[in-house]
């Protein structure tokens, strides 16, 4: 069986769109990584290739941190596999049953990323879902849709439900599951992530802390939240983009594995 994970590089023979799309893909799993959200091999980070119907998503028995641009498989939405690297790895269903549904529904959603840790499986078991603690999650607050646990997603007729509970959001907690987040970028949608789940563990630290918790005034809430949605400032993600991307160039330096531009 061939387990290689040395890919060839695929730059020459796909569009300088796609290309692009491929590399901020393959930064984008490396960056999850690089922040500590990860679940072993599991889990899906899907990009659209700009004026196609197309997705890229990893090759599922990879590390995210071995994650190439020319490691992704081009699929379409019904999880056919258009072009992948020479390899007996595959594809993960739960990835286009997810995904795909998203990416149908919501035309706009460039990047949809889905993630299983700790602190975003904690709070997707509490009854009172996530809170309005801290800045960081009052960004989430009438901001975000909850969609309850079917088992794994590899059944098609959950795609409706996902698409229905996720609405207008570009963030969905998962009910016993995980979490996930949507949008036009890949660099906003793993902003969102990223701001999801540090408002996770932060709200696992506070409920550890066992003593009496505040919380602003709705007012307060209405206010910040709408401070923190596309249009009202910038796009969160875009300006934080370049230096996400110099993290990951000093980190591959020492880390041994290809870089992800390759």
């Amino acid at each position: 069986m061939n387990y290689a994970t040395d890919f060839k590089s695929v730059k020459d023979q796909v569009s300088s769109e796609e290309w692009q799309a491929r590399v901020e893909l393959a930064a984008c799993y490396r960056l999850v990584d690089s922040y500590e959200m990860t679940d072993l091999i599991y889990n899906h980070i899907t990009a659209r290739i700009p004026g196609t119907e197309h997705l890229l998503i990893n090759l599922y028995g990879l590390l995210y941190k071995e994650i190439t641009a020319s490691s992704l498989v081009k699929i379409d939405v019904e999880g056919n596999i258009i072009s992948k690297p020479d390899t007996d790895y595959g594809i993960n269903k739960s990835g286009y049953v997810i995904h795909g549904a998203i990416h149908t529904a919501r035309p706009e959603v460039t990047c949809v990323l889905h993630t299983h840790t700790r602190a975003g499986v904690a709070v997707s078991a509490m009854g009172c879902g996530l809170l309005p603690l801290s800045q960081t999650s009052i960004r989430f607050h009438n901001h975000i849709g909850y969609h309850d646990f079917e088992g794994p997603a590899v059944d098609l007729d959950e795609r409706e439900r996902i698409v229905e509970d996720l609405g207008a959001h570009n963030a969905l907690i998962m009910r016993n599951h995980g979490l996930l987040t949507c949008g036009p970028s890949v660099p906003e949608a793993f902003n969102l992530m990223y701001q999801l789940e540090q408002s996770c563990r932060s709200q696992v630290d506070a409920m550890a802390a066992r003593t009496e918790l505040n919380v602003p005034g709705e007012n307060v809430l209405a206010h910040t939240a709408h401070l923190y949605q596309p249009g009202t400032r910038r796009p969160y993600g875009v300006l934080e983009w370049p230096s996400m991307l110099r993290r990951l160039d000093a980190e591959q330096q020492s880390s041994g594995y290809p870089p992800y531009w390759h």
